[in-house]
């Protein structure tokens, strides 16, 4: 067996790995998925109140249906980023990080389960806020394909950047600049909240630049068939940063980057 086959094995550690982080966040769903849909529903209802009947977007689309699917893309990236990068930083401080290096597990079976789990709880998310979402109103997909697709993709790619946050950081603070000046930023400037037409033709152009814009864009276009880009184009930015963002994590991961010292 050549040194790629050895890589792309998964042994019996891989689904012990994968079954370790998905119940540290589901034993505490509580916290990790309810407490999410309830933070979307809070941003729904205030918005609703302010916003709903001022502002015009697609033409005869509510207000509130367009800020849905918003909010729960930003909620899924957001808990996909924090699953691995506080898993990493826990198992660092706490001294168990070892149990997981000790093993016979390939960095791809490493990033496979970090990554994978991570997925799983920012679907859960946004398939929790989908579900209250629909006390409130219709919000029925157009094109289901392309929901979860980017969904996939979105929470693939942040699960990425939580696990290059969680090898770097050593300390909560420095996970804190990753959420604070990176994860935050970018998420509340892509869209979320507003359609980009509305903006002025050079923040228009600066949306442009965040990957995080053709992220929401593609999966609002899931729910209503209407976008501010073309789908194709926010695909192919989303795969290539998909791309990106796993080989540098594997990277890091092949490397040993900080696991070892």
């Amino acid at each position: 067996m050549n040194p790629l086959q050895q890589n792309i094995k998964f042994g019996s550690g891989f689904p012990t790995l994968l079954r370790k982080e998905l119940l540290r966040f589901w034993k505490v769903s509580l916290q990790t998925v309810a407490a999410p849909v309830m933070t979307a529903l809070l941003y729904l209802l205030v918005f609703a109140q302010v916003l709903e009947g001022r502002v015009q977007v697609y033409g005869t689309l509510s207000y509130v249906s367009f800020l849905m699917p918003g909010l729960m893309m930003m909620s899924m990236m957001q808990n996909a980023f924090a699953n691995p990068s506080s898993s990493l930083i826990q198992s660092r401080i706490t001294g168990n990080l070892v149990f997981v290096l000790l093993p016979p597990l390939s960095y791809l079976e490493i990033f496979g389960a970090y990554v994978l789990a991570a997925i799983v709880r920012g679907i859960c998310v946004g398939a929790g806020i989908w579900v209250v979402a629909l006390l409130f109103m219709p919000l029925w997909p157009v094109q289901p394909f392309w929901i979860v697709l980017f969904a996939v993709m979105a929470c693939g790619v942040f699960a990425c950047l939580g696990l290059i946050a969680g090898l770097w950081s050593e300390k909560f603070d420095q996970l804190a600049v990753f959420q604070n000046f990176l994860i935050m930023p970018a998420t509340f400037l892509s869209g979320v909240f507003y359609s980009i037409h509305s903006l002025p033709s050079f923040w228009q152009a600066v949306s442009h630049w965040n990957p995080v814009f053709y992220m929401i864009d593609g999966f609002r276009y899931g729910f209503f068939g209407i976008s501010d880009v073309s789908v194709w184009h926010s695909f192919s930015v989303v795969f290539c940063f998909f791309i990106l963002a796993s080989l540098l994590a594997l990277k890091l991961l092949a490397s040993g980057y900080k696991l070892r010292t």
